[in-house]
């Protein structure tokens, strides 16, 4: 048993918040309830958080995310797009949500029908090296 426990650690899929900041600055982190992608592309100054689950998101007036944690927040919209699994926001500024998931202890995706709940467990760190992305001068 001792010998199962490391291999299925070993074989789990991450659950870590990660920061890249190549081709554009990506912030990702990924559960069995949903991948959440955070997107800035400099050449378009264009923002954008992706929230797809396995069940999918069904066609819904308004896409709404609630922080829970030390600085909660709803933040809602009706200028959302689904597309098959996938929900995604875009925006030219996304101060509300990086704090969002900086500052709080999950992060609750939902639709008046559908939610998706996802830790924000070590996001903090990943998240401002992704805001210092967002602000870096373009080489």
């Amino acid at each position: 048993m001792r010998i199962l426990i490391p291999l299925f650690l070993l074989t789990s899929p991450a659950q870590a918040w990660e920061f890249s900041p190549v081709p554009i600055c990506t912030l990702t982190h990924t559960e069995d309830a949903a991948e959440v992608t955070v997107t800035f592309d400099h050449s378009t100054a264009l923002y954008a958080i992706s929230v797809t689950t396995p069940d999918g998101w069904p066609s819904a007036p308004a896409f709404s995310i609630r922080f829970d944690g030390a600085q909660p927040n709803t933040i809602s919209t009706t200028r959302h797009k689904t597309d098959g699994a996938a929900l995604t926001v875009s925006d030219q500024g996304f101060g509300n949500v990086l704090d969002g998931l900086q500052f709080n202890a999950t992060a609750t995706a939902f639709t008046a029908t559908s939610a998706a709940t996802v830790s924000l467990d070590g996001a903090a760190e990943p998240v401002q090296r992704f805001r210092d992305c967002t602000t870096a001068p373009i080489a």
